[in-house]
């Protein structure tokens, strides 16, 4: 089951970030964190600096236990390129 999950994660992080842009990396995390990073499952985002949100975004990818969501949010960052992060990063702190 948790293979499944982290297939599926990857393919929609490599569907959403083809022509890199925050906007489309974010597609991927609306169902919990919102449409405008206010939260939902997941914690709220907007309003995060770029450099915490890129900083859990590669301690998420490293595999580091970042808290009680990490199980969900690995396989997401998994598929995440530094330039993803940081676009995705810039995307949200602009929400």
């Amino acid at each position: 089951m948790q293979q499944m999950v982290e297939t599926k994660a990857k393919e929609a992080v490599a569907a959403a970030t083809a022509g890199v842009s925050g906007e489309k990396v974010y597609a991927t995390c609306i169902g919990c964190h919102g449409a405008a990073g206010e939260g939902g499952v997941g914690p709220k985002l907007a309003g995060q600096e770029v450099t915490a949100i890129v900083d859990k975004l590669q301690r998420y990818k490293a595999g580091e236990q970042v808290g009680p969501m990490t199980g969900m949010m690995a396989p997401m960052a998994s598929g995440l390129s530094d330039d993803d992060m940081q676009a995705v990063a810039e995307y949200v702190n602009s929400l």
